[in-house]
């Protein structure tokens, strides 16, 4: 009985790792198939027509869910990643998502990006207030200072609608943290010079 309750056990842990390596390894294929997107010039301007900031939102191409929309680089962590449309499951484990529905990096608007915490923002609570990142997002690149970073309830209401151009980061907090983390880590910053400008 004993022998059996053991095997039973290595075979049920053996499982839930080769799961957990296969789930990490497709992630892995999405992030690299993303890049390799967001680097085809013609996907680019497909994704900048399809949102381009001279039409109103409701008159824009809808963007196909785990899309490349964005290029976030955060130089202080060593981070660069595309960032997907969509913040379902599938989307999360390949890259950042974007929040359907709100700004795209450099509108007006506040503009969400949500990750993993144990994956690819796992160092997101190094960043601190006065430090810098970019976006690219179609055409246009923004660079960012980070104006806070604060924890909130993970039911507490954190992600509002602005009108000026707004960037915010969350993950689950803590981020170090065994289990469902029970907050959220919330990192906003604004455009530095307040507006966008053409990618070289």
């Amino acid at each position: 009985m004993r022998r059996a309750v053991g095997l039973a056990l290595y075979v049920g842990g053996g499982l839930m790792l080769s799961f957990a390596v296969g789930r990490y390894g497709v992630g892995v294929v999405r992030a690299d198939e993303a890049r390799a997107a967001w680097n085809d010039a013609e996907a680019q301007e497909a994704v900048a027509l399809a949102r381009s900031v001279a039409l109103p939102r409701d008159r824009r191409e809808p963007l196909v869910d785990g899309a490349p929309v964005a290029r976030l680089v955060i130089p202080k962590l060593d981070f660069d990643a595309i960032v997907l449309e969509g913040v379902d499951g599938d989307d999360l484990n390949a890259g950042p998502g974007h929040l359907p529905g709100s700004a795209f990096p450099g509108e007006p608007g506040n503009a969400i990006i949500s990750a993993h915490r144990d994956r690819h923002f796992n160092h997101l609570d190094a960043l601190e207030v006065g430090d810098t990142l970019f976006t690219e997002s179609g055409a246009r690149r923004n660079a960012w200072v980070v104006v806070s970073t604060r924890v909130l309830d993970k039911n507490a209401p954190a992600l509002f609608h602005m009108k000026d151009a707004t960037l915010t980061l969350t993950t689950c907090w803590p981020i170090r943290y065994l289990g469902p983390a029970p907050d959220r880590l919330i990192v906003t910053a604004k455009p530095i010079g307040g507006r966008s400008t053409p990618r070289a």
